[in-house]
């Protein structure tokens, strides 16, 4: 299932977010215009615009609010992580160099900076007060939960309720609440809009643990960055976590986490800890219960294209390798 084919019904709102994207990144100083511009051209899935586009299209949304909304929600995306690379120290990102590669932290940071504050600048002329608070909250619990995962580097005692904490407010949370804002958008009733938040927090739960597998399955070329980086990063996600509890190896995975030597042999061995285990089907298995989560959700008095786009998202998030 590609990309093209669930977010159909959003392709010509998602078109104009593109051209809104472009036009809002320039910047009188070259170099932020070209900071923005590299960011663009590297993509990505668009997955909390296009939620938020469909989500508002269960109703009869605004095209003056509805394109500088989905374009402020990409902003604040892209600029969180523009800020993840720079905490990370990352390379690359969707097989190209990230900003913080090619041109420094310094000003990278700066950049995700102006990236915010012109998502912002978009909510308070088009979003409102409502989409302004439940942005910022946004906001503060990706804050939050980036916080807790850098406390708990390399801390070989954390719980899956650790983690499914953490990933509850920095993907989780996000993807929950462009739901929730395209429900709004759409004028549904507080039920509804309650039902759409929930689903895009399920949604988000699954794609964020079905990220962590793919960081242990996958090759770097499939995601575009290098493979087993969160556990050289000392990030510990749940087929870790899981391996630590039941891997024949978990004392050897434990030393290797608690020795911070991450050297590539180190990797390997400890993704190899994570294979000796079932932890790979058991995280499939939650992101299958997180995706009927969602599915069950789904409001039924949605337009049944909508309802029908909102469930091949949930197919996609199942299925994706990449």
């Amino acid at each position: 299932m590609k990309k093209h084919a669930i977010f159909a019904l959003a392709q010509t709102e998602l078109a104009d977010v593109e051209q809104e994207l472009a036009s809002i990144i320039r910047s009188r100083v070259d170099l932020v215009t070209d900071i923005g511009s590299h960011l663009l051209r590297a993509g990505g899935k668009r997955l909390r615009p296009a939620l938020y586009i469909l989500c508002a299209k269960s109703g009869k949304p605004d095209p003056a609010v509805l394109t500088p909304v989905a374009a402020a929600i990409e902003l604040i995306h892209m600029a969180t992580l523009v800020h993840d690379d720079v905490i990370d120290n990352a390379a690359t990102r969707r097989g190209i160099a990230t900003a913080n590669a090619r041109w420094g932290n310094h000003v990278t940071v700066l950049a995700g900076d102006f990236l915010f504050a012109k998502a912002f600048s978009l909510i308070a002329v088009h979003g409102g007060n409502e989409a302004l608070r439940i942005l910022t909250g946004t906001i503060c619990a990706i804050c939050e939960g980036e916080i807790s995962q850098a406390k708990d580097l390399f801390n070989p005692r954390q719980t899956e309720e650790d983690y499914l904490a953490r990933i509850g407010n920095k993907t989780a949370g996000f993807i929950a609440a462009s739901c929730e804002l395209g429900a709004i958008t759409a004028g549904l009733p507080p039920a509804d809009v309650e039902a759409l938040r929930h689903y895009g927090y399920a949604i988000g739960m699954a794609f964020q643990i079905t990220d962590d597998l793919l960081d242990v399955t996958a090759s770097s070329e499939q995601i575009g960055k290098p493979a087993g980086n969160d556990l050289r990063q000392g990030v510990l996600t749940l087929p870790i976590i899981y391996a630590l509890q039941h891997s024949p190896q978990a004392g050897e995975l434990r030393r290797i986490i608690e020795a911070r030597d991450m050297a590539d042999e180190q990797v390997r061995r400890g993704i190899a800890a994570v294979h000796m285990t079932d932890a790979v089907e058991y995280c499939y298995s939650r992101v299958s219960d997180y995706l009927a989560t969602a599915r069950r959700v789904l409001p039924s008095s949605l337009p049944a294209e909508v309802h029908a786009s909102l469930r091949n998202i949930a197919d996609f998030v199942g299925l994706r390798k990449y």
